[in-house]
């Protein structure tokens, strides 16, 4: 694995598995201005395979099919990425109709693909923990493009007009920093040569330093959702805490793994399901984005059992944070952390993502060699220090339930 660099300085990783039949190819765009209006970029990001000056929508689906080739664009809160997966005999097509679809889009069909958002953001709300999660990622993020939920993105949409979504695409082209990465069974210098022929040009301006800092939360904030129909109690309860920059993020990855994160052996799988029958599915979550990252607990429970669901959060939490763990737990977490991990790695295509993923953050290609590291490292008091510096006032309580067990 190595890192080269096109004439117009996008870093490239390339990492070579020999006698595979399919190469892996992704491009990242990095968005370091976070949109204005929410769901534009999910409306940019939508609009990118449908049609360039090229080829129309439909001969671009039928050109890909036709080559076997996998061509598609995914947007994220921090990026923008396209991702190509081909036989290895057709790479230089596969090239040539991302280069198309990247430098030639032409975003038609703006008007059909917002209504066709509304109405699956509408049919997705119907869910009652989406609801109790668009509640919750709209409060702990307010104030940051990770806020942009569902509710957020219907009240905006119809602002939204195709000028802006053009605009927006103009300058991701135009100012975003770009990072490439390529797997697969390939000549380097050969596909150094292809790479530049047809992105070699992009415009790539240099990144901004990344920010570890945590903007905090300045005070406990509870929503109660009324959703009369519901059968299930949804619970979201969290905490604003250090992103992946920040030399915590190991710690907090198994704190997450003890607590939630590691099926029927955590701690509030087994104490509230287990042992208390409290639950129909309880876990922790640790999101982590460029500006900002949230530590959270979730329970669907029968809603008479809220303020006792809540009071097992508490009781763990504490727990955690007054008693070490022991190392046969501590380790156990290790093992199950890492052992999930090496599922990210498996093909050519999770490989060429993660790499560029890192490279992306500005952490290098090789991030996660040194995080494995790191977290073999953690120590059951820095499990304990953590818990107590992050899982702490003020926090994000959300619960969706009838009306009449909403008094709590």
């Amino acid at each position: 694995m190595k890192k080269i660099y096109l004439h117009n300085k996008i870093p490239v990783i390339f990492k070579e598995n020999k006698n595979t039949p399919r190469m892996a190819l992704c491009l990242y765009f990095k968005i370091e201005e976070q949109e204005k209006k929410a769901g534009l970029y999910s409306i940019l990001n939508r609009l990118l395979m449908q049609g360039t000056t090229n080829r129309s929508a439909e001969e671009l689906a039928m050109e890909l099919d036709e080559n076997a080739i996998e061509c598609y664009s995914e947007m994220k809160h921090d990026f923008v990425r396209f991702k190509v997966i081909c036989l290895n005999e057709d790479i230089e097509k596969a090239l040539s109709i991302l280069e198309d679809v990247v430098k030639n889009s032409t975003m038609n069909d703006f008007s059909k693909e917002v209504v066709k958002m509304k109405g699956e953001i509408e049919a997705e709300l119907d869910s009652p923990k989406s609801r109790a999660a668009d509640a919750f990622y709209k409060t702990i993020f307010d104030g940051l493009s990770y806020g942009h939920t569902y509710t957020k993105t219907l009240e905006a949409a119809d602002s939204i007009t195709e000028e802006e979504v053009k605009e927006s695409y103009k300058n991701l082209l135009e100012k975003a920093p770009k990072v490439m990465s390529l797997v697969g069974d390939f000549d380097e210098k050969e596909m150094t040569e292809k790479l530049n022929k047809h992105f070699g040009t992009l415009s790539n301006p240099p990144k901004e330093a990344n920010d570890d800092n945590v903007e905090h939360l300045t005070k406990n904030a509870t929503i109660k959702v009324k959703k009369n129909d519901a059968s299930q109690a949804q619970i979201f309860q969290g905490w604003r805490v250090p992103t992946i920059f920040a030399k915590d993020y190991p710690v907090l990855m198994l704190l997450n793994t003890i607590l939630g994160a590691s099926g029927l052996s955590s701690r509030l799988f087994v104490e509230l399901r287990d042992k208390k029958g409290l639950a129909y599915v309880v876990r922790s979550s640790y999101e982590v984005y460029d500006r900002a990252a949230a530590f959270s607990v979730y329970i669907a429970t029968e809603p008479k059992n809220i303020k006792t669901s809540l009071e097992g959060f508490e009781y763990e939490i504490n727990r955690i944070k007054t008693t070490p763990v022991d190392e046969t737990e501590l380790e156990n977490a290790k093992n199950n952390l890492i052992g999930k991990r090496q599922f990210f790695t498996e093909t050519n295509l999770q490989q060429s993502s993660l790499y560029s993923f890192y490279e992306d953050k500005g952490l290098g290609y090789d991030f996660e060699e040194k995080l494995i590291a790191a977290v073999k490292k953690v120590t059951a008091e820095d499990i304990q220090r953590a818990a107590n510096e992050y899982l702490k006032d003020p926090h994000v309580l959300t619960v969706l339930a009838p009306e009449e067990y909403l008094e709590f």
